[in-house]
């Protein structure tokens, strides 16, 4: 009754000492630890529950984090300094990958020597416009219920839309104002419609023979609402469209252009842009200031200048700069239709439809 049983170190399960598992086990407690990596000796701020410490942790992350990115550019230029002192060709530059850069090949991409595509744009809609032998004439008007930012907006694109003109809807059907329209001799009608009070997509419709584009608006911001804005003038702006590649991106690209005259005013510094970007169009309205700094003269060997009486010679130095005028909105193409606005028999060149969507990499403008 007094038999005790042996400790597992000196025996197995099966009661007998020697070489059970108890001598594994010994066996693995004696090992080493391993060595902890660095990623879990790391504190993450996520995981610390008071706020000060948590964000004093964030901040020496990202000191740490900004010390070492600039070690590495010092590194980088020291290296492209010492292989061009050797005369060798410096390592050439990573080029970061973005989703524009990697985006889908698409065979409707324009290149400079598409010779169908100069052709076709001989004998297009908007022809006679960019060639200078019609002026453009806008006819601006809104949808038949209208609300209070709606009228804002207009007003604002009035101003930024030279030889522009603003109709009352009424109760005319759409039809009727382009008839209107081509009888007045018009040579574009922009639709506003708004919804819960508030712009929510533009409609350009090209005369006499179209096309019309339907685009959704966003993200708009009146002149009032921007900081620091500026007052355009009645000078005649400049054009800038960017990243319009594919043969849609072209034609939509061409009929944004009829809006707008083809010979700027630079004297009136405005500067009008449409910028693709994964097919959002933002407008942004802009106008040059040139600012005059004075700065201290120097000559080659770094010393002040100065007059004859000791005077220090100040030198003016001009720096330009951009002062937005507003409006800003984003645009984005919902479709674009053959001929005249004509919602039963209208044969549509392209419409977005959600299936399309199949990655982030897929671009159509």
């Amino acid at each position: 009754m007094g038999w005790k049983r042996k400790s597992d170190d000196a025996e197995g399960e099966d009661g007998f000492g020697g070489d059970g598992d108890g001598h594994k086990r010994r066996r693995k407690a004696a090992a080493p630890a391993a060595p902890e990596t660095k990623e879990k000796r790391e504190i993450l701020p996520s995981t610390i529950k008071n706020k000060e410490r948590r964000s004093a942790v964030h901040a020496k992350l990202k000191q740490q984090k900004k010390l070492e990115k600039r070690k590495k550019l010092k590194e980088r230029d020291a290296a492209e300094k010492r292989a061009l002192e050797l005369g060798e060709e410096p390592a050439p530059k990573k080029i970061p990958r973005t989703i524009e850069n990697t985006r889908e090949l698409d065979e409707t991409v324009c290149r400079p020597d598409d010779e169908e595509l100069f052709a076709g744009n001989d004998c297009d809609e908007f022809s006679s416009i960019l060639k200078r032998e019609r002026a453009p004439k806008i006819l601006l008007t809104t949808c038949r219920f209208n609300s209070t930012r709606g009228p804002a907006f207009i007003s604002e694109l009035l101003e930024v839309i030279p030889n522009s003109q603003y109709f009352r809807r009424g109760t005319y059907d759409l039809k009727k104002i382009v008839e209107y329209a081509n009888h007045k001799e018009f040579t574009s009608v922009v639709v506003v419609h708004t919804n819960r009070r508030e712009p929510d997509a533009l409609l350009i419709i090209g005369l006499p023979d179209g096309p019309t584009a339907h685009f959704k608006l966003s993200k708009l911001v009146l002149r009032k609402d921007i900081k620091n804005h500026g007052n355009p003038t009645s000078h005649e702006p400049e054009l800038v469209l960017t990243n319009f590649t594919t043969r849609l991106g072209h034609r939509v690209g061409r009929l944004i252009q009829s809006l707008f005259p083809q010979e700027p005013n630079f004297r009136g510094r405005r500067v009008v842009t449409f910028h693709n970007q994964r097919d959002f169009i933002f407008f942004r309205h802009h106008r040059y200031i040139f600012d005059s700094k004075e700065s201290k003269r120097t000559d080659s060997k770094d010393k002040k200048m100065k007059n004859d009486e000791g005077e220090k010679v100040p030198q003016e130095k001009v720096i330009a700069r951009l002062q937005e005028c507003g409006p800003r909105f984003t645009l984005k193409l919902v479709s674009l239709q053959h001929g005249t606005f004509d919602t039963k028999g209208g044969e549509y060149e392209w419409v977005h439809k959600p299936e399309m969507d199949t990655s982030r990499r897929r671009f159509f403008l």
